[in-house]
C-alpha cells in the first residue's frame, strides 16, 4: 500500500465523516445512527413553534392587506403562505406517523430537502407580496412577523444542518431572481459559505463527540461488566454516599444478602448498615473515625446489621473530592468476611482439639498443663496428670475397621469426659491415648478412686452396629511437685508410670516412682550395647528341632537369635527383640540371621528345612523378595529348604501389600508359616488370602491341654481340621510333657516343636544331630502335665466345728489351690472356698500336712477372673461344707 492510497482513504473517511455529521450518509455506528435521530427529533419537538409562528404571519399580512383593499394582493398571500403553511403543517403530520418513525434518519434528511427548498421558495415569494404594504406602520409589521418566522424556521432546522443550509440557500437564491439585485446574491453567496464551513465544523464536532461518547461508553460498559461479574462472583460489592453519609448507590447484592430492597436502603445512613466496628489494616482505627475525619481506609472488618444471622465485612472506601475540593462523600468497596472468619475460627478450633473427639490436643494440653502448673510464676501448683492408654484398642481397630475404631474412641471419649467432670480438663493426645489435667487433686487416695473409676467406666461393653465391644484402659500418674516441676518432667513421668502399669498386666493404674527411671535406663542401654553388639557381631544364631508326628525325624530347625552380652551373660530375645524393632534396628539384624541360617543349612547332611522368623518391618520392605533370592544364592540352598515364618501382623501395615509380597515369594520358591496363629486379630480372614504352607499353633494352647477338662484340646483339634481343609501343616510349639505329645498326635498335628525334643542348640550339635544320630530325636521331658500354677498371696479363714481358723492362699490353678496356716485338716473334708468375693466354690481337701493343705476345685476355675477383681487382695473364706 502506498502513501497516495493511505492519504485517499483518509480524505475518504473524512468524507464520509462529514456526510454523516451533515446527516446525509447512513451512520457506521449506532452512537452517530443515534445524534442523527436526536437532531431529527428535536427539529420535529420545534416545529409545531414554525407553523404556529407561520399562522401569525399569514394572519397579520391578510389583514394589513385586507385593511389596505389591496384584495388582489390578499389574494397572493393567500396562496404564497397558504401553501407554505399547508406543507409545513403536513410535514407535521407526516412526522406523526409510523412510517417516519421507522424509516432511517439519513433518508429523513435527504427527505427533508426539498422541503426545506419549497419552504424557503414560499417564504420569500410570500415576503415579496408584503414588500408593496412596508409604506405602513402595519405593513413593517407584517414583514417583522414573516422574517421572525424565517428566523425560528433556519433556528429549527439548524439541527439538520443539511436541510438548514437548502432552506436558507432558497431564501436568497429566490430573492436574487425575484428582485434581480446582485447585491442580494452577493451577500447570501457569502452568508451561504459561512453557513456551509460552520456546519461543515459542526457536522465533525458532532461526529467526534458522536465517536468519543461511544467509546466512552464502551469503556463504561466494559466496567459495568466486569462489575456485575466481580458481584455476580461472590468476590465483593460496591457502595457510595453523599456528603451527609446518606447511601446513594449500594451493589443488589448487598441489598439481597440483607434481605432488603435496594430502594429502601437508599437515603439511609450508611453507618445504619453495621452493628459493630473492628479494626482495620492500616491500624486499630475504627470505621467511625475514617468516616468522621473523612480520610481513605482499607479493609476495616465490620459486622452486618442483620437479625438473627452474623455476617462480617472487609470494607474500603475514599472520599470523593470534586474539581474545587470540596467533599463529595464516599465510595467504596466491601467483601463477605463471614465464611472466612468461620473458617479461621474453625482453623483456630481443629489447632485446639480433636477433629474425631472434640477434645483438647496434645498442644492444647501440653498449654493447659503449663497454666495448670503456674510455669510462669515463682513456685510450682500443685497438679496431678494422667496419662491413659486403652488396652485391646487396635484389636477392634484392626478387625472391625477404621470407622467402627473411630466411633470407639468417641464414645470413650464420653465416657472420659462424664467421669472426670468439672475435676479437670480431657484432651486426646493421638491414636487410642488420653491425657487427664488434675489442678489441685493430688490426694493419693482421691487420685487413685478416680483412676479405679475412668478404668471401671472404660472398661465397661460399648455397643457400636449391633456389635458389642470390650476393652479396657491404663493409666500412668504423675504428681507436681513431687514428681517434676515441668511440664516435660511430669509428662515424661507419667508415661513411665503408664509403661509400668502396661507391664502389670494392663487394665490398671500405677503412681510414678524413682525406681521406674531405672527400667527406662535399662532400656536405653539395651538400646545402645545391641548397636554394639551387632557391629562386634556378639549375636549368634541357635537351632531348635522340628519334629514330624509320624516318623519322630527332624525335618527342620527354626532359627533363633540370641545374644550374649560379654558382662551381663545372657540376655533374653523378649528384652532386645522389642527394643531392635523400635530402633529399626531389626531389619539389619532379619537379614543377617537369614543369611547366616542360609550359610548354616546348607552345610546340613539330608534335607533339613530352616525356618527363619520375619518381621513386620522386614516383610513389608519391597525389596526383602531380592534379599532372600541372594541369601538363598550366595549359601546355595535350595528355595524348598527355607521356610519363612510369619505373623499375623504382616497384614495390619496400610502401606503395604502383602498378596502382591506373598506371591513374589512364592515364585521364589520358599515356603511359608504363619507363626504364633491363634493370638492375633482375624486369622481366618488371613487364611483365605495367603498361600501359607504350614501353621503353628501357639504354645499358650498347647500348655494344659492334656488336663482333664481343659478346652485347649478342643481349640488344636479345630485349627488342624482348617489347615488339612487348606492342604497346610500343622507345627504344635511348646510341647514340654509326654502326654502332650500324645495328645497333638491323637488330634493330627503334623510336626512338634518345643523343649521335649531339645531346647536352641548352636550349629555344631546340629550337625552331629543330623550326622550321627540320624536326625532321630528323643522325648525327654515329664511324663504328665498339670494345670499352670498362679503365686497369689491372700487371707483364708476356716470354719471347723462352729470355730474360725485364720490361713493363706499361696497359689491357685484352675484345678485347685494351697493354703497355709489352717492346721490339721483331714483329706476328704468338702469345703466351701470364697475365691472372689461373694463367689462360693465347692471343693475338697485332697491332701494335708498340718502347716498346709491341698484342696480340689469340684470344677474348672477361669483365672482370668482374677485379673477383675480389686487390686489390693481380699480376704478368702473357707468354711467347713455341711453334708
Amino acid at each position: 500500500m502506498d502513501l497516495r492510497s493511505v492519504v485517499g482513504e483518509a480524505e475518504d473517511d473524512r468524507q464520509s465523516s462529514w456526510a454523516v455529521g451533515m446527516g446525509l450518509a447512513a451512520a457506521d455506528s449506532p452512537f452517530e445512527t443515534e445524534n442523527q435521530i436526536r437532531k431529527i427529533q428535536r427539529v420535529v419537538a420545534m416545529w409545531p413553534a414554525v407553523i404556529a409562528a407561520q399562522l401569525a404571519a399569514i394572519i397579520v399580512a391578510l389583514t394589513t392587506a385586507i385593511f389596505a383593499g389591496a384584495y388582489d394582493l390578499a389574494a397572493w398571500i393567500g396562496v404564497y403562505a397558504g401553501t407554505t403553511f399547508g406543507i409545513c403543517v403536513t410535514a407535521l403530520l407526516v412526522s406523526r406517523t409510523g412510517f417516519f418513525k421507522r424509516a432511517k434518519p439519513h433518508l429523513v434528511t435527504l427527505l427533508s430537502l426539498p422541503l426545506a427548498a419549497t419552504v424557503g421558495v414560499g417564504l420569500t415569494l410570500f415576503a415579496g407580496q408584503i414588500v408593496p404594504l412596508t409604506e405602513s406602520v402595519a405593513g413593517w409589521l407584517c414583514m417583522i412577523a414573516l422574517g421572525m418566522s424565517a428566523i425560528l424556521m433556519l433556528t429549527v432546522l439548524i439541527s439538520m444542518h443539511a436541510t438548514a443550509l437548502v432552506f436558507l440557500a432558497a431564501i436568497f437564491v429566490t430573492g436574487t431572481v425575484l428582485y434581480g439585485d446582485y447585491r442580494v446574491a452577493a451577500v447570501g453567496a457569502v452568508a451561504l459559505f459561512c453557513f456551509w464551513i460552520a456546519s461543515r465544523v459542526n457536522a465533525r464536532f458532532d461526529t467526534r463527540d458522536s465517536r468519543m461518547r461511544e467509546k466512552a461508553d464502551r469503556k463504561a460498559l466494559r466496567a459495568n461488566r466486569l462489575l456485575e461479574e466481580f458481584e455476580a462472583n461472590g468476590n465483593g460489592w460496591f457502595w457510595e454516599t453523599d456528603r451527609s453519609g446518606a447511601l446513594i448507590y449500594l451493589s443488589p447484592r448487598l441489598a439481597s444478602a440483607l434481605s432488603r430492597p435496594g430502594q429502601e436502603l437508599i437515603g439511609k445512613p450508611f453507618t445504619s448498615l453495621i452493628r459493630s466496628e473492628g479494626g482495620s489494616l492500616d491500624g486499630e482505627r475504627t470505621l467511625g473515625f475514617h468516616l468522621s475525619t473523612r480520610s481513605a481506609f482499607t479493609d476495616v472488618t465490620v459486622q452486618a446489621n442483620v437479625q438473627d444471622e452474623e455476617l462480617w465485612w472487609s470494607i474500603s472506601g475514599r472520599p470523593i473530592i470534586d474539581q474545587i475540593g470540596q467533599f463529595r462523600g464516599y465510595a467504596g468497596s466491601g467483601t463477605d468476611l463471614t465464611e472466612k472468619r468461620r473458617s479461621e475460627a474453625e482453623a483456630n478450633r481443629l489447632a485446639r482439639y480433636d477433629a474425631l473427639t472434640g477434645l483438647a490436643n496434645r498442644q492444647e494440653m501440653r498449654l493447659a498443663l503449663e497454666r495448670a502448673l503456674g510455669e510462669n510464676g515463682d513456685s510450682v501448683e500443685d497438679v496431678a496428670l494422667f496419662l491413659l492408654d486403652l488396652d485391646r484398642f487396635k484389636v477392634v481397630n484392626d478387625t472391625m475397621g477404621h470407622p467402627v475404631g473411630d466411633e470407639l474412641l468417641k464414645q470413650v471419649s464420653k465416657r472420659l469426659f462424664r467421669v472426670v467432670g468439672d475435676l479437670g480438663m480431657v484432651g486426646r493426645l493421638g491414636g487410642d491415648e488420653f491425657e487427664v489435667v488434675l489442678p489441685e487433686f493430688v490426694n493419693p487416695k482421691n487420685t487413685a478412686e478416680l483412676a479405679r473409676q475412668i478404668i471401671g467406666e472404660l472398661s465397661q461393653p460399648y455397643m457400636i452396629d449391633g456389635v458389642t465391644l470390650t476393652i479396657g484402659c491404663s493409666i500412668g500418674i504423675a504428681v507436681a511437685p513431687e514428681n517434676g516441676k515441668t511440664s516435660e518432667e511430669l509428662v515424661r513421668n507419667a508415661d513411665l508410670a503408664l509403661y509400668a502399669a502396661k507391664a502389670d498386666g494392663r487394665g490398671v493404674h500405677r503412681f510414678y516412682e524413682r525406681e521406674m527411671h531405672a527400667g527406662a535406663k535399662k532400656r536405653k542401654r539395651v538400646e545402645d550395647d545391641l548397636r554394639i553388639a551387632l557391629s562386634k557381631d556378639e549375636l549368634h544364631v541357635a537351632y531348635q528341632p522340628q519334629v514330624s508326628t509320624t516318623t519322630e525325624k527332624i525335618v527342620g530347625y527354626e532359627a533363633l537369635v540370641r545374644w550374649n552380652h560379654p558382662s551381663r551373660g545372657a540376655i533374653s530375645p523378649e528384652d532386645f527383640v522389642p527394643v531392635a524393632e523400635d530402633i529399626r534396628l531389626i531389619e539389619q539384624i532379619g537379614e543377617w540371621i537369614l543369611r547366616k541360617s542360609c550359610e548354616d543349612a546348607a552345610k546340613w547332611p539330608g534335607n533339613a528345612r530352616v525356618a527363619v522368623n520375619v518381621s513386620p518391618i522386614q516383610f513389608a520392605n519391597p525389596n526383602f523378595p531380592k534379599i532372600v533370592t541372594s541369601a538363598l544364592t550366595n549359601a546355595g540352598l535350595p528355595p524348598e529348604r527355607l521356610e519363612l515364618e510369619l505373623t499375623e501382623s504382616v497384614f495390619l501395615d496400610e502401606d503395604a501389600d502383602p498378596v502382591t509380597m506373598f506371591k513374589t515369594l512364592k515364585r521364589i520358591g520358599v515356603r511359608l508359616a504363619l507363626d504364633d496363629f491363634g493370638t492375633g486379630y482375624s486369622a481366618l480372614g488371613y487364611l483365605k488370602t495367603a498361600p501359607f504352607d504350614k501353621i503353628k499353633i501357639d504354645q499358650s494352647f498347647i500348655r494344659g491341654a492334656a488336663v482333664v477338662g481343659n478346652r485347649n484340646a478342643a481349640i488344636i483339634k479345630a485349627i488342624v481340621s482348617l489347615a488339612e481343609t487348606l492342604y497346610m501343616e500343622t507345627t504344635a510349639e511348646g510341647v514340654e510333657m509326654e502326654d502332650e505329645i500324645e495328645l497333638v498326635k491323637q488330634l493330627g498335628c503334623s510336626h512338634i516343636q518345643g523343649y521335649i525334643y531339645g531346647k536352641p542348640m548352636p550349629h555344631e550339635e546340629v550337625l552331629k544331630q543330623l550326622g550321627e544320630d540320624k536326625g532321630v530325636a528323643t522325648a525327654q521331658g515329664h511324663r504328665a502335665s498339670r494345670s499352670p500354677r498362679r503365686r497369689i498371696l491372700r487371707s483364708a479363714n476356716l470354719e471347723v466345728d462352729g470355730g474360725n481358723r485364720k490361713g493363706v492362699v499361696r497359689n491357685i490353678s484352675a484345678t485347685g489351690a494351697m493354703v497355709e496356716g489352717l492346721g490339721d485338716i483331714d483329706a476328704g473334708t468338702d469345703v466351701l472356698i470364697e475365691i472372689i468375693e461373694g463367689q462360693m466354690f465347692k471343693s475338697t481337701v485332697r491332701w494335708s500336712d498340718k502347716e498346709r493343705i491341698g484342696v480340689e476345685f469340684a470344677r474348672n476355675f477361669d483365672l482370668e477372673r482374677l485379673n477383675d477383681s480389686n487390686e489390693k487382695p481380699k480376704r478368702s473364706v473357707l468354711r467347713a461344707a455341711s453334708g
